[in-house]
């Protein structure tokens, strides 16, 4: 069972991490990567995340014959999103630091760009220039990092374990009559 877990976390972890692996890999255009980031993240977060299910699943199947309490199944896919998010996270860390630091400065840039091309205020732009500042302080904190991450995945992890738990409970075994 911990086998399952682990091995599903790291591929569901991989799965996610995929998009920061690609950038590494072959660089990355800032507005590609800023308009169509969140699509592409956050697609690769629910494909990795099928994993739940699937971990789940054997494990009620296989390690418990076919009987998992909601507890037992949620348990089973919050350590499979756990996994993959400290995955996720670690990628995110060694892509931002080593592959691209300037991230948040062209983030920001391309968040003031857009904001001018909006038509915004001067006041606007400003009041959003100083909190990209203020975000920019954050984000060089490793453990403020961290945890931003963090906060991208696990949520989705976690309602995935929910919506696999109550899907594939199981209290007592189905005999099949043959």
């Amino acid at each position: 069972m911990k086998k399952t877990i682990l091995v599903c976390g790291l591929i569901a972890g991989l799965i996610a991490a995929s998009f920061f692996i690609g950038t590494m890999l072959i660089g990355y255009k800032v507005d590609e990567m800023f308009e169509n980031g969140m699509i592409y993240g956050y697609t690769l977060m629910i494909l990795a995340f099928s994993l739940i299910f699937v971990g789940t699943k054997i494990t009620r199947d296989k390690y418990n014959n076919g009987v998992i309490s909601f507890g037992k199944a949620f348990l089973t896919g919050f350590y499979i999103s756990l996994i993959a998010s400290t995955v996720y996270v670690i990628v995110w860390l060694i892509d931002y630091h080593f592959f691209i630091p300037d991230f948040v400065e062209k983030y920001s840039q391309y968040t003031l760009n857009k904001l001018q091309a909006s038509g915004a205020t001067a006041t606007a732009i400003a009041t959003q220039k100083a909190e990209l500042e203020q975000f920019k302080q954050l984000y060089s904190n490793l453990f403020f990092t961290a945890l931003v991450t963090y906060a991208e995945i696990l949520p989705l992890g976690i309602l995935v374990s929910l919506v696999s738990a109550f899907s594939l409970k199981r209290k007592i075994k189905k005999d099949v009559v043959v």
